[in-house]
This record gives structure tokens, sequence and C-alpha cells, in this order.
């Protein structure tokens, strides 16, 4: 009887798992997945979880036993992309940037969009001038804690929030100035919006930034952004082609080639060397996912590409969700009463280097906070963040850090 109890215990194992999911405001939803149970079905459950309709913006983000960054595959089985034991720790990222977040339909989706790009300000990957990050963390201030009361915000206030891996106290006196004198009355998702419009407004807007080099062996960041495909080296962007100019993209081994008509008739191929073969095949299925989500029409017009020129020779793969013509037009049908939205104010902390919510309002009770530790030194001259370029901020190494 007994044996026969535990092997009926081991095949429960067997069939089920945990799975948690690291949700933008750091709490965390978990739950049971069946071990044969694809992508989507993780996806569709967060998504309802957090009231989400669009959510073809979205993906589900984890790193292996390497360190190697992945997007979840949705149509394939979750067991299969693994390569180490359940239970699984992923994250729910922004995959595609809306490329205008005040079109986005709901208010909740554009909450979360929100979420995601100061996150990606905090960790380096926004890179802005001086002014601009002054006034983009005057706008989440403003999110978060609300109009300037002499009596809570003491002089000083704005140094007890983290906004930047490390900034200047002329920037945190500006950030200051612009709260108190300019942002007075704007409710959260007033507030939130603005954040938005300027941050789209920033070259590196949409910039999920992979570490190469180039033909001569300097560092580079190859990225895939709304518009286009873009080339970093510090604190510069070098190269900047749109995605109807962009024509192959391929890889062999650690070699990745961008093949590009360029002012309708110069023929251009780019050549950036990855870090590692697996590295090199995730910046190649981005660029292929990037480019059939912006460029085409329907995602019918979608096709199978190889990595190859000959494309019976080396790896293939097709995008297989919608594109964002598609996924605009159905946000379009959306017909609800507006989803109520529960805000996590900023907690101040100046001992720990990080931004920290309080406890999301939630009837789970498996959710809980997490704070994120990076430290990059800040450029008073060009853009807030250059650090981060050399140091770690644009490795990319969000998910690592978080995971």
């Amino acid at each position: 009887m007994l044996s026969r109890l535990m092997s009926g215990s081991d095949r429960t194992l067997d069939r089920e798992f945990n799975c948690t999911v690291r949700l933008l405001d750091d709490s965390e939803y978990t739950c049971t997945v069946q071990r044969d149970a694809k992508g989507q079905w993780l996806f569709d459950q967060v998504c309802h979880y957090l009231n989400l309709l669009e959510k073809d913006y979205f993906g589900i983000r984890f790193v292996d036993p390497d360190k190697q960054r992945h997007w979840l595959e949705f149509s394939k089985p979750i067991t299969k992309q693994m390569r180490s034991q359940p239970p699984y720790t992923m994250c729910l990222r922004v995959k595609f940037y809306p490329p205008d977040p005040a079109a986005l339909k709901e208010e909740i989706t554009r909450y979360h969009v929100f979420l995601q790009i100061k996150r990606d300000l905090y960790h380096g990957r926004l890179l802005c001038k001086s002014s601009d990050a002054a006034a983009l963390a005057a706008f989440i201030l403003q999110a978060e804690i609300g109009d300037y009361d002499p009596g809570k915000h003491p002089e000083g206030y704005s140094s007890k929030f983290q906004f930047f891996p490390k900034h200047s106290e002329r920037l945190e006196r500006r950030i200051a100035e612009i709260h108190k004198s300019e942002l007075t009355g704007q409710s959260p998702e007033t507030s939130e919006m603005n954040f938005l419009r300027k941050a789209q407004s920033l070259e590196t807007y949409g910039v999920d930034p992979h570490p190469c080099k180039d033909v001569s062996g300097n560092a580079a960041f190859l990225a895939f952004t709304p518009f286009g495909f873009v080339v970093l080296q510090g604190n510069r962007r070098i190269h900047f082609l749109k995605w109807n100019e962009v024509t192959k993209l391929k890889f062999e081994g650690k070699t990745f080639h961008i093949y590009a008509t360029y002012q309708e008739d110069q023929k251009i191929i780019l050549t950036y060397f990855a870090p590692t073969p697996e590295a090199c095949k995730h910046l190649w299925k981005c660029g292929v996912e990037n480019q059939a989500f912006y460029q085409f029409e329907k995602s019918s017009q979608v096709r199978t590409v190889s990595s190859s020129n000959l494309f019976f020779k080396g790896s293939r793969f097709r995008y297989s969700g919608k594109v964002a013509k598609e996924v605009m037009e159905q946000s379009a049908k959306i017909r609800r009463e507006p989803p109520e939205i529960h805000r996590a104010g900023m907690v101040p902390s100046r001992s720990c280097p990080s931004i920290t919510h309080g406890p999301r309002q939630s009837s789970v009770p498996r959710t809980r906070r997490r704070a994120v530790h990076i430290s990059i030194m800040e450029a008073h001259n060009g853009f807030e963040g250059v650090g981060a370029c050399r140091a770690a901020g644009l490795l990319g190494i969000e998910g690592l850090m978080e995971l």
C-alpha cells in the first residue's frame, strides 16, 4: 500500500510543478502548472490575474543556468524550454513597446508600460539628458506620492527616492523644483501619461540592449525598437535602420549579420559578435520577432525565416503572435468598465539604493515585494545613465539581477 501511495505521489509531482512570475510592480504571482502546459497557458493566467486585455505587448522572460535570457515561447510546452528543474521563476516584462503609448486603449495597460519604462530608467537602459531625466523623475514623484506638501516633504525629500542608479544633488534639486512648481494637481494617470510621452520621444525608448562587439573588437549594444534596429556605442547611437530598410537578419555561431537597403539603393551589411552562440541566437530571434511585430500589416504575412542564406541550413523560426496593427484593431473593440488599478506608492530608501514598493492590494496571498539593487555611475554631461553602458545597466542584466 505504501509503495502504491508513493508511486502515485511521484506521478503527481511529475504531472505538475510550481511556477512564480515576478510582475512589473515587484510583486509575485505563483501558480501550479501542468507538466504539458504551453507557455500561452501561463501567460494567459498572469494576464487574467492582472486584468490585462491589451496583453500582446507583454511577454514572459526567464534565464537559463548559463545566465542566458530567453522569452518564453507560447506555442511550446514550458518544460521543453527549460534547462533546469522546477520550481521555475520568470518575469513578466514588456516585450514589444507600443509605438505610441498614448494610443493604448486602457489605462491599466499604460500603467504597466509605465512600470516597465520606470525600470528601464532605473537600470540605465533609457538614456537621456539631465533635463529630461529631471522631468521623468518628477512625473514619477507626482504619480506615486501626489502633490508637494511642505508638511510631508521636507527639504531634500527627492533625495530619499532612487530614480536612477546614481545621480547628483543638483539633479535631485531640479527634480524637486519641477515637482513643487509645475505638477501640482496632476492625477496619477495624467503624470504617467506625461512620463510616457516624454520617454517615447527619447532615442533609447524601447531599447532592450544585447551586448556585442564590432569587427574592431569595440563594445557595442544592439537593440530593437518600435521604429527599427539600433546600435549604441558609449552614449551615442551610431546606427539606426528603419524596419522597412532591414532586409535580412542572420547568424552563425557568435556572428550576427544585419542586411539592409539604406537610402533606397545603398546596400549595407553590419556584422557584430555576441558573447556566446546562445546569446547570438537569442539576439536573432528577438530581431525576427520585433521586425514581424512592427513591420507587417497582418500576422498571415509572417513567414518562417532561416538564420542562414540557405533556408534548409541553420536555425528556422517563425513569429507566431499578432502584429502591432492587429493588436491596435483588437484594442479598439474593447468594451468594458475600466478596471481598478492598485498603484503602489514609492517608499523612501536612502540606505538601500532601490525603488521599493508597498504591498500590492490583491486577493492572492502569495504576492510579496522585492527590491532591486544595482550601482552605476551617473554621467553629468550628456546622457543620464551613460555609466550604465560602461558598467552594467546597458548589458541587459536586469533579468539576471531579478531572477
